[in-house]
């Protein structure tokens, strides 16, 4: 009886790890969108939870009354808002998914209080 070598790769591992890389690439499309630095190292697991993060914050900022098309500013321009709690903080270069979303996550906390 033959043996697959380790160098074989079934078809369904090669639509998986493109399925994931299709995932991953929607995910850090969106993030950019809204200004959120994504870093190479960011899984997709990791975007996932970031993109939750995010959404959360910008729906408590709405239910407090703020505009996200007047707080957050365009992509590369300084924020002018009208309330400097609405504005989604920036990425760190060296800041790991996770401490970042712990900070949004610990943000919108703040916002529902």
């Amino acid at each position: 009886m033959a043996s697959a070598s380790n160098s074989d790769v079934s078809p369904q591992s090669d639509t998986a790890t493109e399925a994931m890389r299709r995932v991953r690439e929607q995910l850090a499309a969106r993030l950019l969108n809204r200004g959120v630095r994504v870093h190479t190292q960011d899984t997709p697991d990791a975007l996932g939870t970031l993109t939750e993060a995010v959404e959360g914050f910008e729906a408590a900022v709405e239910a407090r009354g703020g505009d996200l098309m007047v707080d957050e500013p365009p992509v590369g321009h300084p924020a002018e808002p009208d309330n400097p709690a609405f504005v989604l903080p920036i990425r760190a270069s060296n800041e790991s998914a996770h401490s970042y979303t712990s900070r949004i996550d610990a943000l919108t906390a703040k916002l529902h209080a």
